[in-house]
């Protein structure tokens, strides 16, 4: 298994910024995409940015103000966050889609790290 920790969180100004990181170690095959997600009322979890193959995809409300890069050497991804608001608050959980040596896909999910934007 595949496990992903997440970093960068914290309390931050509205029109500030913050960088959020995840790392993913253990077996790893191949690791087919990563993204970001955080909880919205009445789904479980909402997309907030993708990477896969260098194609990213944006939720509408972040684009322009968040940046997702990944580092494919350190399976490591990145999420660049300018322009905080107050709607932006949320626990941001890291996501994997892997494949294993066997063929086999499956989805890892990060503990989360806070992101908090208040005066």
């Amino acid at each position: 298994q595949v496990q992903l920790v997440e970093s960068g969180g914290g309390l931050v100004q509205p029109g500030g910024s913050l960088r959020l990181s995840c790392v993913a170690s253990g077996i790893i095959f191949r690791i087919n995409a990563m993204g970001w997600y955080r909880p919205v009322p009445g789904k479980e979890r909402e997309l907030v940015a993708t990477i896969a193959s260098g194609t990213v995809n944006y939720a509408d409300s972040v684009k322009g103000r968040f940046t997702i890069s990944r580092d494919g050497a350190k399976n490591t991804v990145h999420l660049q966050m300018n322009g905080l608001k107050p709607e932006d608050s949320a626990v941001y959980y890291c996501n994997a889609d892997l494949t294993t040596a066997t063929d086999s896909s499956y989805m890892s999910w990060g503990q989360g790290t806070q992101v908090t934007v208040s005066s």
